[in-house]
């Protein structure tokens, strides 16, 4: 059996994702396919290193020593084909404290920042919770798939946008921008003089046969321009261990960065998620690669059951992630009753569309990060209930 088929109890490990049913859905009797970590094992050579760090026994202060930044620099050479300085990098613990981090550092209260809606729930918090001003660039939905407007994205930027947070690949809608999207991206920023805060966390988990590109890789003068806030968390499903970093090539940006962290508190990583990221990073090549072809055949899975028993609902093309966007449009709720019928109707605990910006509002997010069997039972649910209402 795969290890992505087996099935592990994860209730009573203060798990948010499964003791957190309650407060979140209002009733235990769910089943959670919502919040994004996934219900796999991680690499077992990740789980050897952990056990045998923790055998020493002792806990004190740690560091994020040459060996551990050449583990980053070399998975990211070569699963993306991007060269990074070890210079270039700084630690914190997990990518929207980072994002945090660069909003502070590389922005003023009231400026403009654009994001790219439906996106990350986060991304708003992290403009407005520091007095900066929302601006939005909303994706084209066309034919079952989301492209950007770039004439909006244009008149957004001439409004005197300082900062532009991409997510790449999108959360929510799946996307993995082409080279094209994200050259006309650059060249709109560079013309402005718009500094980007590339979210990157979904990197490697393109699906087969569709490659991220690294924005800050195009050319010399965007990678100037550019932070990248990267993460093994999601790829190895390591996110309670609290281990991502920066690519800052830029000296002063990285400055900046570097002194609100400390501003902040923020101080390296902490000793597991150290361990676990270089684990990860020198031995998770194989795992993964089974992952991506678990969650294409997850995702085929559930397009083709959908359209089967229940056309009407349809899930977005999408190129990455293990998150499916689905369209409910068809079933004429609004999102609080939307929300409620997945809940108390199907029995399944998914994220509400709206939760992402308005243009969210008749779709579900639904994580496929789970055994064959678990991702079965949800669908049959979801189907059953859509076909009794």
């Amino acid at each position: 059996m795969s290890i992505f088929e087996e099935q592990h109890s994860r209730k009573n490990t203060r798990s948010v994702k499964w003791d957190m049913l309650k407060p979140v859905f209002q009733t235990d009797d769910v089943l959670p396919m919502w919040v994004a970590d996934m219900d796999f094992r991680a690499p077992e050579q990740v789980n050897e290193a952990l056990i045998e760090r923790s055998k020493h026994g002792i806990y004190g202060y740690t560091i994020v020593d040459d060996a551990v930044k050449d583990s980053v620099v070399k998975w990211i050479h070569r699963r993306h084909h991007w060269h990074i300085d070890p210079n270039w990098l700084s630690f914190s613990p997990g990518v929207v404290t980072s994002l945090h981090m660069a909003v502070q550092a590389l922005t003023e209260p009231n400026d403009k920042i654009l994001i790219q809606t439906p996106v990350y729930t986060p991304f708003y918090n992290v403009i407005e919770s520091h007095d900066r001003q929302i601006v939005k660039n909303p994706l084209r939905y066309e034919d079952n798939y989301y492209q950007i407007d770039f004439d909006d994205f244009e008149a957004k930027l001439k409004q005197g946008v300082k900062a532009f947070i991409l997510c790449s690949p999108h959360n929510p809608v799946g996307r993995v921008w082409k080279r094209e999207e994200l050259e006309k991206m650059t060249k709109l920023c560079l013309d402005y003089n718009v500094t980007i805060i590339s979210d990157e966390i979904h990197c490697d988990l393109t699906f087969p046969n569709e490659r991220h590109i690294p924005i800050a890789s195009l050319s010399e003068e965007i990678n100037d321009q550019t932070v990248t806030c990267m993460a093994p968390s999601k790829t190895f499903n390591l996110a309670g261990l609290q281990a991502s970093y920066i690519i800052t090539p830029n000296q002063e940006r990285r400055k900046k960065i570097e002194a609100q962290l400390s501003k902040q508190g923020v101080h390296g990583l902490n000793i597991m998620g150290n361990t676990a990221l270089e684990a990860a990073y020198l031995y998770g090549d194989s795992w993964l690669d089974e992952l991506r072809e678990v969650l294409l055949s997850h995702k085929q899975y559930v397009e083709e059951m959908l359209k089967t028993h229940i056309p009407e609902i349809t899930v977005t093309h999408s190129e990455g992630t293990y998150l499916l966007w689905i369209d409910c449009s068809a079933l004429n709720m609004d999102p609080k009753e939307l929300r409620e019928f997945m809940i108390h109707k199907a029995k399944v605990g998914l994220n509400t569309g709206k939760d992402y910006g308005k243009e969210g509002s008749t779709f579900m997010r639904m994580n496929i990060a789970c055994p064959r069997a678990t991702l079965e039972e949800g669908v049959r649910r979801i189907i059953q209930a859509i076909q009794n209402r």
